[in-house]
């Protein structure tokens, strides 16, 4: 599959995505700092979030719709209050998808309704996120799939049964390149609970490209993805945790985020195929490899004994698993130290 005629898949390097998620602080001049570092830093693509506080929950401050939880980074707002803080305005969309066209990325966006795929249309984005939490939103999944575009879908939270039902509507309703990714729902997720096992499994069941999205600090986490399958790798992303945010506590830095491209890369060229034996590469190794050698001045006839043969470095000689057989055995002529012990040396 493609998104923007850039190939994804196991045999193309990993597609890294940087989400700005909120982390522009309401900023429109930072929102562009964050396209710029993220350019900057190697990522292949940045995605934004399309809502508003209104199309995504009610405002009422109270009960369920409070924050309460004391574990949670958002604890004592209300969802309607966290949403405002962190929404992208829709009149920012074109300015900084114009600015990751400036810079060779894709730019593009996860809608969570109806209207915010009907806006993204009108900007021609080249493809769409699905987030977890709006995973079991069939009529938002027909909606996307009915573009035509490919659909990233993260599964946090998901059941297979669940996922089922989402390949299957977003199938049948006309899409036919899914990216599948690998998430935890909890922020910050902890490697232990992230499960990239998982991944080659979606990759079986589903028939579909796979990657992760990557909650964890640092990036470990992602670069193992990668030697399981992940062919799309995507990260929260700011400019500097220190400077807060909604989501900056676990979004990388862009120093990190460099990291992230380079390393990701790494493992992927890394992956190869089964091989064994001398590659290319390793031919002129061989010579540092042990091999039987004459250690001391003989004479013709002289009898091989272990104090003038030795396995030693380089390896010119005949393999060390020849040893026990030719101790005991004549030569049959003069030989000087040094000499590499070959089969026409023995009378």
């Amino acid at each position: 599959m493609q998104i923007a005629n850039r190939p994804i898949g196991t045999g193309h390097r990993p597609f890294v995505i940087a989400e700005m998620s909120g982390n522009h602080n309401q900023s429109l001049e930072r929102a562009l700092e964050i396209v710029d570092a993220a350019a900057k830093a190697g990522a292949h693509a940045l995605k934004i979030q399309t809502y508003t506080a209104d199309t995504i929950t009610l405002d009422v401050g109270e009960g369920e719709f409070f924050i309460s939880d004391p574990n949670s980074l958002w604890k004592g707002t209300s969802l309607h209050k966290l949403y405002q803080q962190a929404y992208t305005p829709w009149e920012w969309h074109k300015a900084i998808f114009d600015r990751c066209r400036e810079l060779g990325m894709i730019g593009f966006s996860t809608p969570f309704d109806e209207t915010a795929v009907d806006f993204l249309e009108e900007l021609d984005v080249p493809c769409y996120k699905i987030a977890s939490f709006e995973n079991i939103h069939l009529p938002l999944i027909r909606k996307v799939a009915a573009t035509g575009k490919p659909m990233i879908v993260s599964t946090g939270m998901a059941t297979v049964a669940e996922l089922d039902d989402t390949v299957r509507a977003a199938r049948e309703a006309g899409c036919n390149d899914i990216v599948l990714l690998k998430c935890t729902s909890s922020y910050p997720a902890t490697p232990e609970n992230t499960n990239i096992r998982t991944i080659p499994h979606l990759r079986q069941l589903f028939g579909c490209e796979v990657g992760l999205s990557d909650h964890t600090m640092g990036t470990g986490v992602a670069v193992a993805s990668v030697a399981l399958g992940a062919s799309v790798i995507e990260k929260h992303f700011t400019l500097c945790r220190a400077d807060g945010g909604v989501d900056s506590a676990f979004s990388l830095e862009p120093a990190e985020m460099a990291a992230l491209v380079v390393e990701t890369e790494r493992a992927w060229q890394a992956l190869g195929e089964i091989s064994y034996g001398v590659t290319e590469a390793e031919k002129k190794s061989l010579q540092f490899r042990r091999s039987i050698y004459i250690a001391r001045d003989i004479a013709a006839g002289e009898t091989l004994t272990s104090e003038n043969l030795r396995c030693v470095r380089p390896g010119m000689g005949l393999p060390p698993k020849y040893y026990e057989t030719l101790l005991g055995r004549k030569v049959n002529r003069d030989v000087k130290m040094g000499t590499p012990m070959s089969w026409d040396l023995l009378g």
